[in-house]
């Protein structure tokens, strides 16, 4: 609602400037070019507005070369279209490459309206001048206007994330300690390590909104927002945990295939030992679910004595196996597979703990 209101604001304020200031005879052009370069954070619409001023230029530019050259015929048109879109692949203006032809065509009916080469090139100079103003109007009411500060994005995202994980070992460590492991939710299990993945790029997309939202903000020097605008400590979680996804991943996997090719449950003891394993990295996923920038060093102190629980959990898992004889060593058995996950996963959880521990005592 914030940002709509500030196109209304932005759009109105151009369209006075144009129509009722400078009698502007398409003074549509400016509201149009606040509107389109208003962006959730100053950065992007300070990158979007010199993309899209560089697109206009461009394409009036290659209608004043064609149209002062060949006149407004038909056949000028086909050129400055065939010039204008092959212009519009350039990677450097990112989303507003489009944006090429779009001036080209406009100013090419400019051009065709105007009756003198006089009036024509006023006409195509205008054109340019509305986008400036429309430009400049937007980016003013974007900065002046509670430009948003996205930090918390970056938290949110690992929220989401670890919520994802929390669901998903919580599901496993239940259906493991009562042997329900039917063929649905094994599938269920192997969905649900694909959603976790998922997570993690939108969790990924948060930490990047969060880092772009600080970028010109004036807010950012504010006393009350400058101790939560560090983001190496999420940074370096979420690459921690990026690697614990992965390794969760391959754990549904295995677990799919276990139930594919074992239908013998001798190795109860075994699979409940995995399932309080489970149960206790899902302890850590839901303080992780919560973390809260104000609470991080507490909350770091908990989680490395739940990943001292867990690797007690993991050591009974290989206790277990070692006496029910797990036939590890079976390549067409899953049981060694399992294993190996396990204590990867324990590994990339534990690197996750210690690096809250160690960001928040910074």
């Amino acid at each position: 609602m914030l940002l709509v209101g500030k196109c209304v604001l932005a759009s109105t304020l151009s369209w006075w400037v144009a129509h009722d200031l400078l009698h502007a005879t398409s003074p549509a052009f400016a509201p149009f070019s606040a509107v389109l370069t208003m962006n959730v954070t100053v950065s992007k619409s300070v990158w979007q507005t010199l993309r899209y001023i560089t697109a206009v230029i461009v394409g009036v530019a290659v209608q004043s070369a064609i149209g002062f050259s060949a006149g407004p015929d038909l056949f000028a048109f086909v050129v400055v279209a065939a010039i204008a879109l092959v212009l519009g692949q350039w990677q450097a203006l990112g989303e507003q490459r489009s944006q090429v032809a779009t001036a080209a065509f406009f100013a090419f009916s400019t051009y065709t309206a105007a009756a003198t080469n006089a009036d024509r090139a006023a006409q195509l100079g205008q054109i340019i001048l509305l986008v400036l103003i429309g430009c400049g109007i937007g980016l003013l009411v974007n900065l002046c206007i509670a430009p948003p500060l996205r930090y918390r994005s970056a938290e949110q995202g690992l929220h989401a994330l670890a919520g994802e994980m929390e669901s998903l070992l919580d599901d496993m460590a239940d259906g493991l300690c009562s042997g329900d492991v039917d063929e649905e939710r094994a599938e269920r299990w192997v969905e649900a390590g694909e959603r976790v993945q998922s997570a993690l790029g939108q969790a990924r997309a948060g930490l990047e909104m969060a880092q772009s939202s600080v970028v010109f903000n004036p807010r950012r020097f504010l006393p009350a927002h400058r101790s939560y605008l560090s983001f190496g400590r999420y940074r370096e979680t979420l690459s921690a945990m990026e690697r614990a996804v992965y390794q969760l991943a391959s754990l549904t996997r295995s677990l799919g295939r276990w139930r594919e090719s074992e239908n013998t449950y001798t190795y109860g003891p075994a699979l409940t030992a995995y399932a309080d394993f489970a149960a206790s990295l899902r302890d850590i996923a839901h303080v992780m679910a919560e973390l809260d920038a104000d609470k991080l060093a507490e909350q770091a102190d908990h989680m490395c004595a739940l990943a001292a629980k867990a690797q007690k959990a993991l050591r009974k898992v290989l206790d277990a196996a070692d006496e029910n004889q797990l036939p590890l060593a079976d390549s067409s058995r899953p049981y060694g597979v399992l294993i190996v996950e396990a204590t990867r996963l324990m590994e990339e959880f534990q690197n996750t703990c210690d690096v809250l521990k160690e960001t928040s005592d910074q």
